[in-house]
């Protein structure tokens, strides 16, 4: 728990340094911003809609997490996009909160649904491992 516990403490560190950057950077605007941000909202939201289309595992909340995550990032990329071109801040401090808030959510999710079951090795592996059927 403590682990997991410092491993979501260092990456919201990673977070605020990586917003806190973009934050600087983007203070002086780049040329031609509205087609340099609409063209990275497009791709952030192919991205999305090419993540979230998963086959049916049998298993609700895996395929609800395997759909939310890659929506979850694309919210992320896009908060990251207005972070870099837009100028009004209180949408930039929403922008922040979203990237913060989203990370955390996904984090919250995979941990929910534990990874699958490895399926048993293959019968050149078991004698390796003591089994000898």
């Amino acid at each position: 728990m403590l682990r997991a516990s410092r491993a979501a403490h260092s990456g919201h560190i990673a977070i605020v340094a990586i917003v806190a950057m973009l934050s600087t950077a983007s203070a002086q605007p780049a040329p031609a911003p509205d087609a340099a941000f609409m063209a990275e909202n497009a791709t952030a939201m192919d991205r999305m809609m090419v993540g979230m289309t998963v086959s049916p595992s049998g298993d609700v909340d895996r395929d609800f997490v395997a759909m939310m995550v890659p929506h979850h990032q694309g919210a992320i990329d896009m908060a990251l996009a207005e972070l870099r071109y837009g100028t009004n801040e209180t949408l930039r401090r929403i922008a922040q909160e979203i990237i913060v808030t989203q990370q955390q959510e996904i984090e919250v999710m995979r941990r929910a649904v534990p990874p699958t079951a490895d399926p048993a090795p293959a019968p050149e592996h078991r004698h390796m491992m003591g089994d000898h059927r």
